[in-house]
């Protein structure tokens, strides 16, 4: 009896200890990445102001911005794929409102530009699995491919992870922005997209693609 209890006893005591150790790693982790996105930060944060970029009043101060993006950026989920997808763009303008609006505007068909890379390999992986046949994934790629629009409109509030801007020599604003998305949402809302393009054409080939589940679509990396 004396030695089954030792035995659970020392059982939980390993299991504590490799609970916080892992704990432990997953913290060491995390400190690393700041510390990097935080050099890294300081580092462009310098560039971008000789070039003349600053930031409007009451934002966050330009290295604060960059370190956010670079955090972002070295988020994975189940270290397989990005947390999220990410664009830049830039646009310029009578004022800055309108400059920053057009450059969210470029922004925004850049990530969905993306998502339509990313959808078009995870069907393209389905044909692989035998969950599509070839002649499905060629329809359904079609309809991807001429849905940007659908995608870019269908996005809804993207996170803003840096607004700057600079003073022209006509008096006009360049503003840059740089926004993000969680990587399944935006897959999410990809395939609701085409889903309802292909509803449109009619066949079930949307029915298909609609059971597929994101996961299932996931690109293998």
């Amino acid at each position: 009896m004396k030695r089954k209890l030792w035995f659970v006893a020392f059982c939980f005591c390993l299991m504590f200890c490799v609970s916080a150790q892992a704990q432990s790693s997953k913290e060491d982790a995390v400190k690393a990445v700041k510390t990097k996105a935080l050099k890294s930060a300081r580092k462009e944060a310098k560039i971008y102001k000789k070039e003349g970029w600053k930031v409007t009043p009451g934002a966050l101060p330009l290295e604060k911005q960059l370190e956010r993006s670079y955090v972002m950026q070295y988020e994975f989920v189940d270290d397989v794929y990005p947390k999220y997808i990410m664009a830049e763009a830039m646009s310029i303008g009578g004022t800055f409102d309108s400059a920053k609006l057009q450059a969210q505007e470029l922004a925004r068909e850049q990530i969905a530009g993306q998502i339509q890379t990313e959808l078009v390999a995870m069907i393209e992986n389905a044909v692989v699995n035998e969950q599509l046949s070839r002649d499905e994934v060629v329809s359904i790629t079609r309809t991807v491919m001429a849905s940007k629009s659908s995608i870019s409109q269908s996005l809804g509030r993207v996170l803003p992870v840096i607004e700057t801007y600079r003073e022209m020599s006509d008096g006009k604003r360049e503003v840059l922005v740089r926004i993000a998305l969680k990587y399944d949402t935006a897959l999410d809302v990809a395939k609701k997209a085409v889903v309802s393009e292909l509803e449109k054409n009619g066949g079930t080939i949307h029915k298909k693609l609609e059971e597929l589940t994101i996961y299932s679509l996931r690109r293998q990396f």
